[in-house]
């Protein structure tokens, strides 16, 4: 009888700890995935229909990230373009104001009118 009792009591133990057993793993394996670098992001999605979509994904580790373009229905997801992502663009210089480009322009000698 106390055998059965404690077997009894063991296993509701351990169903009670199984969800915290699970969710304790789940961030284990998310927190690995993120010092990895693995992580992906919807860059965009489009409808195309009411159940198909045109979804861009960025993909791949830091140094080499990947757009792919997949085509989304209920039943199937497609690869139809993949495209490596450019570097971010610098920015160019700053263009002059109007007030120095007139400035310029006077100091040149390009506002004086010449008698012909």
């Amino acid at each position: 009888m106390t055998q059965t009792l404690v077997v009894v009591v063991l296993f509701v133990g351990a169903m009670a700890l199984l969800p915290w057993l699970v969710r304790r793993v789940q961030q284990r394996q998310a927190a690995g995935g993120v010092a990895s670098g693995g992580v992906s992001r919807v860059v965009s999605a489009v409808a195309v229909g009411p159940q198909q979509r045109v979804v861009t994904v960025e993909v791949g580790p830091e140094h080499a990230r990947i757009w792919l373009v997949l085509g989304v229905t209920a039943h199937n997801v497609s690869c139809l373009h993949t495209q490596p992502v450019s570097p971010v663009p610098q920015a160019p210089a700053a263009s002059p104001s109007f007030a120095q480009e007139i400035a310029i322009a006077v100091s040149s000698g390009a506002g004086k009118v010449s008698n012909v």
